[in-house]
C-alpha cells in the first residue's frame, strides 16, 4: 500500500507538471513571473535559477515562468542560459538588454513578463522552497494592490550582515520610516496592475546607472504617493549570497546607497517632501555621533557622516542630470508586453 501511495503521488505530480506546462503553452497568463537581472555572475545565477525551479516544482499547481535579463554579460552567461532554458521543465525566457543599468534591465524584464504577479529576485539570491506557496497565500488572502517584500537572510555566514532584512514582524511603510531598505529590491513583488499604475523604473537610478542605487526605493516612493501600500512580510524568504566579506566593501555599498537616497530627496522634493525630514534626522544623528552618540550601524561600525555627505552629493548629481537632460524620467511610460518575436524562450 505504501509503495502504491508513493507511486500515485509521483503520478499526480507528473500530471500537475503537464497541466502547468500546457497552461503556459496555450497562452494562459501564469500566476507568477520571476524576473532575474544578471551581469557576469554565471555561477550565482545558476544557483538562483535552480532554487526557483525547485520552488516551482514543489508546488506545480501554481503556474509560473522565469524571465532572465542578461545585461551585457561577458562571462559566457548567454550560452549557459540557452542551455539551462533548453533543459528546464519550466518556461524560461531569456532577454538580452545591452543598455547598462539594473533599472533598464528590470524594465526589459517587466515588458516580457506575462504573470499576474511580478517577482523581482537578484541573481545572487536563492529562494526558499516554500516561496511560491507563501506568495500565493499572501496574494489570495491579503490585499492585491500592494508592493510586497519578504524576508532576506544571509546566504553565507562569512558575508557581512548587510543588505538583509530579518524582522519577524509584518509592517507597512509610513512617512515616519525611511523607504530605503523597507522592502529590498532583491525580494520585491507586485501585482501587474500595480506595475501598470506606477510605471517603469527610473533608469537614472540603480547599479550601472549615474546614481548607482535606489531604483527600488524610488519605485516604493512613487507607489506610496499613489496610495498603494508597501508591505513587508516575514516569510517569502530569499537567501542573499552577496559575497561581501570586508568592511571596506560594505562601506562602498553604503555610500552608493546614500548617493541614491540623496537624489530621491530632490526628485521628490514637492511630491514627497517628508523624505527631507529623514535627511534632517540623519544630520541630527551625525552631530550626536560626534559627541559620543550611536553610529548608524554599531555592528558594522558604519557612520552617519558618509550618509550626510553622499546624500548631498546625490542631490547635486540629480540636479545636474536634470539640467543636462540626461536620463529622462521613465515612470510615466506604461508597461507593455513585448511581441513573441523579441523573446528567446523555451
Amino acid at each position: 500500500m505504501a509503495r502504491d501511495g508513493h507511486q500515485e503521488g509521483r503520478n499526480l505530480g507528473a500530471v500537475e507538471q503537464r497541466v502547468a506546462a500546457a497552461a503556459c503553452a496555450t497562452g494562459q497568463r501564469p500566476f507568477a513571473t520571476f524576473i532575474v537581472c544578471t551581469r557576469d555572475r554565471l555561477r550565482a545565477l545558476a544557483a538562483c535559477i535552480r532554487s526557483i525551479e525547485a520552488a516551482c516544482n514543489a508546488c506545480v499547481r501554481i503556474t509560473s515562468e522565469l524571465v532572465v535579463v542578461d545585461n551585457g554579460s561577458t562571462d559566457g552567461t548567454p550560452a549557459e542560459l540557452r542551455r539551462i532554458a533548453a533543459a528546464s521543465k519550466m518556461k524560461i525566457t531569456v532577454v538580452t538588454e545591452p543598455r547598462p543599468g539594473l533599472a533598464t534591465a528590470r524594465n526589459a524584464g517587466m515588458e516580457r513578463a506575462r504573470g499576474r504577479i511580478l517577482v523581482f529576485v537578484d541573481d545572487d539570491c536563492e529562494i526558499e522552497p516554500t516561496y511560491l506557496i507563501d506568495l500565493q497565500r499572501h496574494y489570495a488572502n491579503g490585499e492585491q494592490r500592494v508592493i510586497r517584500g519578504g524576508r532576506v537572510e544571509l546566504g553565507k555566514s562569512c558575508d557581512q550582515p548587510f543588505t538583509i532584512k530579518r524582522s519577524k514582524i509584518p509592517a507597512r511603510l509610513s512617512r515616519d520610516v525611511h523607504p530605503g531598505g523597507f522592502v529590498l529590491g532583491c525580494n520585491m513583488t507586485m501585482h501587474r496592475e500595480v506595475a501598470d499604475l506606477v510605471g517603469r523604473f527610473d533608469e537614472r537610478f540603480g547599479a550601472g546607472a549615474p546614481l548607482h542605487s535606489a531604483e527600488d526605493t524610488d519605485y516604493l516612493v512613487r507607489a506610496f504617493q499613489l496610495g498603494i501600500p508597501v508591505e513587508y512580510v516575514p516569510d517569502m524568504t530569499v537567501f542573499h549570497h552577496h559575497g561581501r566579506t570586508s568592511r571596506a566593501a560594505i562601506e562602498r555599498l553604503h555610500r552608493n546607497y546614500s548617493l541614491g537616497n540623496g537624489a530621491l530627496c530632490v526628485k521628490h522634493l514637492f511630491k514627497a517632501p517628508w523624505l527631507l525630514r529623514h535627511f534632517c534626522w540623519t544630520v541630527r544623528s551625525a552631530c550626536g555621533q560626534a559627541f559620543g552618540g550611536a553610529r548608524f550601524d554599531p555592528e558594522l561600525q558604519l557612520s552617519h557622516w558618509p550618509i550626510v555627505s553622499m546624500n548631498l552629493w546625490g542631490a547635486a548629481k540629480f540636479a545636474y542630470l536634470v539640467m543636462a537632460r540626461r536620463g529622462a524620467p521613465t515612470e510615466v511610460q506604461p508597461i507593455s508586453e513585448a511581441t513573441p518575436g523579441w523573446e528567446r524562450s523555451r
